[in-house]
């Protein structure tokens, strides 16, 4: 698992291959993220949108932005957690994504950006 604390939220990553939806003869690899969002602040945060920069190591990249995460725009008081399962498809055994939640102050309605860690996709066969 990779952790890290930005702006007073946590950002937890686990990454799972998916090889029961993955066909790498077709060059697809699928990936399973799971995220855990906990507010450390004094006050309470939402998550506004998402922004996630995916890399290919064939040297292709996306960017993936938009409103919430699996639509949800999750409130986190302080002390609480939020998680979520999501995905992402390769072209190749392996990647890396990284990227940023806008959240909002529900205190003051400020918005601020928390960095998500930088986590790495490999298909297990390619560890040995």
């Amino acid at each position: 698992m990779i952790s890290k604390i930005s702006e007073g939220v946590e950002i937890s990553v686990e990454i799972f291959y998916q090889s029961d939806y993955s066909n790498p003869l077709n060059q697809e690899f699928m990936f399973a993220y799971r995220i855990t969002l906990e507010n450390h602040n004094n006050f309470t945060v939402k998550l506004l949108r998402r922004h996630w920069f995916i890399f290919d190591s064939n040297g292709e990249q996306r960017e993936v932005e938009g409103e919430g995460v699996i639509g949800i725009q999750p409130i986190l008081k302080p002390g609480e957690t939020y998680q979520y399962v999501s995905g992402c498809n390769l072209k190749t055994e392996m990647g890396r994504m990284h990227g940023t939640y806008l959240m909002e102050n529900q205190h003051n309605k400020e918005s601020f950006k928390v960095n998500i860690p930088s986590f790495d996709m490999i298909v297990p066969f390619k560890n040995n």
